[in-house]
């Protein structure tokens, strides 16, 4: 299995299942007759960021991670979202971006020394890189934001959290 394979296809997944617990919660929030947006400044703790950072995080990390394995730039974002409309244009604008990722864009990645922006000239490699930070860390703000959902009433379980898997016959 290539890096390729190990990631690109996974982030369009849950970036596919993201996109959809927020369909839940549009429509948990009609039934509830509240407005949606007021879900946007929801969050788990003080501490933590908001459903509306968070899914701009996950995007963020759905960009960055085939981008520094393919030696690209990522595409910017301002960050500026306010409605659920413009996220579910922001995960549609990712998700059309990763679909221009093949497997030879990571040739060679293996060769490559990651590097982050906190980590000061230290580097990895791409396959420490993804292992160890980059999936953990997609993983965690996909997991904040479903809980965010969860806990603010929107009916998601774990086979929304999953999504679909590759049964065969």
């Amino acid at each position: 299995m290539t890096l390729f394979d190990l990631t690109v296809p996974q982030l369009q997944k849950m970036l596919r299942n993201v996109d959809a617990w927020l369909v839940a919660a549009e429509k948990h929030a009609a039934a509830k007759k509240f407005p949606v947006e007021n879900l946007l400044g929801a969050r788990l703790a003080p501490d933590q960021f908001t459903l509306v950072r968070q899914i701009q995080t996950v995007c963020d990390n759905a960009k960055f991670l085939p981008c520094r394995l393919a030696g690209k730039e990522w595409p910017k974002h301002e960050d500026n979202e306010t409605t659920f409309e413009q996220l579910h244009a922001r995960i549609a604008a990712v998700q059309s971006y990763l679909e221009t990722f093949k497997p030879a864009d990571f040739e060679g990645a293996d060769a490559r020394k990651i590097t982050l922006p906190w980590t000061e000239g230290k580097w990895m490699t791409a396959s420490e890189y993804v292992i160890q930070f980059a999936l953990p860390n997609f993983y965690f703000h996909v997991v904040v934001a479903y809980e965010i959902l969860r806990h603010n009433g929107v009916e998601l379980g774990k086979r929304e959290y999953i999504g679909g898997i590759p049964l065969k016959a």
